[in-house]
């Protein structure tokens, strides 16, 4: 996938302001609107443009996109980085992942997540009540916040316009309470914590959706973890019992005699925290002591001589 240039496509500065871009798409439109131009690729130069105005007129897209675009070039190799847009605040208007297969792979992939629901609009006793917008935001937890719970200090990025129309963004700082057995993908409602509603109706929640950053030992999996084990080469042949550290406390497991490397361990109940809980999920992999000392050699040439084990003879001549 290459990286889009969505200002150089509208031909702005990347300090256009609302106005300038809403201008410069207006003309991009008479040129290119397939029912009167004379280009040849008007079509496909009219569904650019619209692409880019849809990031570059909307504030909060157009935040995200710049902090991630900085330093891009049009045209190069690109992929989002993992959780790209973790800590950003969105609203409920976005682009649902079908709308947004009417843009390119690259707007697919980084707005078309993005949506939600808008709050409802109604009269009362004549006067006009709107409910706030539920607004959404990614958010990045340690995997250990999963087992015993937590308060936690999360900063958010808020796409804000200026007087001049020119985006920048706020940071917005609240204390969230995490549950125990909170999961990759649940999310967490603050309630109030949206858009302000009007005429006096309620305002919206703020929706937040739990990630966790990448762990030196585990990968959650919804509430199932799974990890590489090392094992010495007689715990594997012989049977062992070990001990195996958990982001909280610890659990014993039994290897199995004559385990092989690649071979998976299932330990129930030993998961992120639920009802019920996940399970623990170790690859077993057989970890040779280094040849370093006259001791080992030893060792090693006397398995060679007596054991008479070829690892390659199930492959056939």
């Amino acid at each position: 996938m290459q990286f889009k240039d969505y200002y150089e496509t509208l031909g702005v500065p990347h300090d256009a302001t609302a106005d300038d871009i809403k201008k410069a798409f207006r003309k991009l439109a008479r040129k290119y609107h397939p029912d009167i131009s004379k280009e040849p690729d008007a079509e496909l130069r009219m569904k650019e443009v619209n692409e880019a105005n849809a990031v570059l007129s909307d504030p909060e897209k157009r935040a995200a996109y710049d902090q991630l675009g900085r330093g891009r070039h049009p045209g190069e190799d690109f992929r989002p980085p993992p959780d790209w847009d973790a800590g950003f605040e969105f609203t409920g208007e976005g682009y649902s992942p079908h709308e947004a297969a009417g843009f390119s792979d690259f707007f697919a992939e980084l707005f078309g997540r993005m949506g939600g629901a808008h709050g409802g609009a109604r009269r009362a006793g004549g006067a006009f009540r709107a409910q706030g917008q539920d607004h959404h935001a990614k958010v990045m937890l340690d995997l250990e916040d999963a087992f015993s719970g937590a308060t936690r200090q999360i900063s958010l990025r808020v796409p804000k316009v200026d007087a001049q129309g020119r985006v920048h963004l706020e940071t917005r700082t609240l204390n969230v309470k995490i549950p125990r057995g909170v999961y990759a993908g649940q999310v967490i409602r603050l309630a109030g914590q949206g858009e302000p509603g009007t005429g006096g109706a309620p305002a919206g929640d703020l929706l937040l959706e739990v990630q966790f950053r990448p762990h030196r030992s585990f990968r959650p999996d919804g509430r199932d973890l799974h990890r590489t084990l090392p094992v010495a080469p007689w715990e594997a042949a012989l049977g062992a019992v070990v001990s195996v550290p958990l982001p909280h406390g610890s659990v014993k497991v039994r290897i199995p005699e004559g385990a092989q490397s690649g071979r998976q361990l299932r330990v129930r109940g030993h998961g992120i925290p639920g009802q019920p809980p996940g399970d623990l999920l170790l690859d077993l992999q057989v970890v040779l002591p280094p040849a370093t000392t006259p001791k080992a050699r030893e060792l090693y040439e006397s398995m060679a001589r007596e054991l008479a084990f070829d690892p390659r003879a199930q492959e056939g001549a």
